[in-house]
């Protein structure tokens, strides 16, 4: 059946320098055993958090990916063998596969789903997928967002962050976003219809906050986590909620460093919680049945930052770590 083409850690990457561990190499078509799939994949979705699955870090909410395996990741496929009695030939599914050409996938392992036809399939990543899902659970369960709340949004121009300051405007909340640039902030108040936008990269956070929301901030959905926490715990409300679904300020730093601010938690009787998408993932059909009504009637939607073919997939990545992305970054791979 030909060659196929993966991505492979070859050693930890330093920092952002993604090339100097994850090489391109070639292989024989995988052959697949009993209760395997084989696999065309036809996206890539490329998410921050896989960064922490590419260090030693043994803490981490994943066991670091051993060196010498293929990189893991969410993808779009079509399977073209099925040797498992749920599967056939040309469904197309979304799961935890290869960043490869084709990747062979473990069904009874779990995460893996028979998606549905839609307009823009991408949006099975997005608005019905794991970043929406972690979008919803984030505010409702962690967040507790309540009608006339003040919410602030860190990293708003991302996947997640993007997807969360929508569901909170939707939510009948008073929405502020976090973006680097003064691009990011005309796109979060103007086309995502955002109340303010804070340019990290130009304002001083805490100030900023002070002015645009003096009577504090009552759920602060957090993506980043480092000095932009700091600067949010002193401008946080009274018993107000932080839910934590994202570090991406510290997934490639060796030292990390807790929150300046801490006692403020106690001082404003905050509740921190942090919470991990994979945990909810069986729930996934039933928030997709409460936010798709949103994304059908244009109330939430999502940007998509497209790059084409697997040999482009770390400039791709790297995007997620500059802040060169608007939205979700996915690499597609065939149609």
């Amino acid at each position: 059946m030909g060659i196929n083409r993966f991505w492979q850690l070859t050693a930890y990457p330093q920092g952002t320098d993604f090339a100097s561990g994850i090489t391109l190499q070639e292989e024989a078509m995988p052959e697949i055993g009993e209760n395997q799939l084989l696999v065309e994949n036809l996206w890539l979705s490329l998410d921050a958090g896989t960064r922490m699955w590419l260090t030693p870090r043994t803490d981490s909410y994943m066991d670091p990916t051993p060196l010498g395996s293929k990189i893991i990741g969410f993808v779009l496929s079509r399977v073209v063998q099925s040797r498992h009695a749920g599967f056939k030939e040309g469904d197309i599914v979304r799961a935890y596969g290869q960043w490869a050409d084709y990747s062979v996938l473990y069904p009874d392992m779990g995460d893996i789903w028979v998606v549905e036809d839609i307009a823009d399939m991408r949006q099975h990543f997005a608005v019905l997928g794991p970043n929406g899902w972690t979008a919803y659970v984030g505010l409702t369960e962690y967040g507790k967002v309540r009608p006339g709340e003040t919410v602030l949004v860190s990293a708003a121009a991302g996947a997640t962050g993007l997807l969360a300051a929508q569901f909170a405007k939707a939510m009948g909340c008073r929405v502020i976003g976090i973006a680097g640039g003064p691009d990011k902030g005309a796109l979060l108040t103007g086309t995502w219809g955002l109340d303010a936008a804070i340019d990290y990269k130009a304002q001083d956070v805490g100030r900023a906050l002070a002015e645009i929301a003096p009577g504090g901030i009552d759920c602060y959905f957090d993506c980043v986590g480092g000095p932009i926490l700091d600067a949010v715990l002193p401008n946080m409300a009274m018993n107000g909620r932080v839910a934590v679904c994202g570090l991406i300020s510290t997934y490639d730093k060796a030292e990390r460093e807790g929150p300046r601010n801490f006692d403020l938690i106690l001082m404003k009787r905050l509740t921190i919680a942090g919470f991990f998408s994979p945990d909810f993932y069986f729930r996934g059909g039933e928030i997709n049945r409460l936010t798709r009504p949103w994304l059908e009637a244009g109330k939430v939607g999502m940007a998509f930052d497209t790059t084409q073919g697997l040999e482009n997939t770390l400039t791709a990545y790297g995007k997620l770590f500059s802040g060169g992305n608007v939205g979700k970054v996915m690499v597609k791979l065939a149609d």
